[in-house]
C-alpha cells in the first residue's frame, strides 16, 4: 500500500476547503431556504418546478429563459436586489398580485434576511 507523506496530506487539508469555497462563491443555505428549495434549484444548469435562483441578484424579474412566468411578474419591472427580494419574500402576492408563486412569505425579518443574503451569494 502506498502511503501519503504527512506534510502532503496536511497541505491538502488546508488548501481543499479554500478551493471549494471559491468554486461556488455561495454561502451555505440557511434553514429558512428549505421551503424555497422544494421548488427552486440553485446549482448551475439545474431546473426544478420554479426558476433556478443561481445568479438572481441583479437579474430582471421573469427574465430567466426557459421558464413560463406569470404575465403579472413579467409586467412588474422588478430587478432582484436586497430590498426587492426582502419585499418579495415578505408577501409575493402582495408585491405582485397575480404571480404564480404559491408561497405565503416569510414573516420573520431575521429569517427573511438570512434567505436574502443566501440568494445574493448565489453568483
Amino acid at each position: 500500500m502506498k502511503t501519503i507523506p504527512f506534510p502532503t496530506f496536511r497541505a491538502a487539508a488546508l488548501l481543499l476547503p479554500a478551493a471549494a469555497g471559491t468554486a461556488a462563491h455561495a454561502q451555505a443555505p440557511t434553514p429558512g431556504f428549505t421551503p424555497c428549495a422544494a421548488c427552486h434549484a440553485t446549482a448551475p444548469g439545474k431546473t426544478s418546478f420554479g426558476p433556478n435562483l443561481r445568479g438572481v441578484a441583479g437579474r430582471k424579474a421573469a427574465s430567466l429563459p426557459g421558464y413560463s412566468y406569470s404575465p403579472a411578474l413579467k409586467a412588474s419591472g422588478l430587478t432582484w436586489d436586497a430590498a426587492t427580494l426582502d419585499r418579495w419574500l415578505t408577501a409575493p402576492q402582495k408585491l405582485v398580485p397575480g404571480t404564480k408563486m404559491p408561497f405565503p412569505g416569510i414573516p420573520d425579518a431575521t429569517r427573511r434576511r438570512q434567505v436574502v443574503d443566501y440568494l445574493l451569494s448565489l453568483r
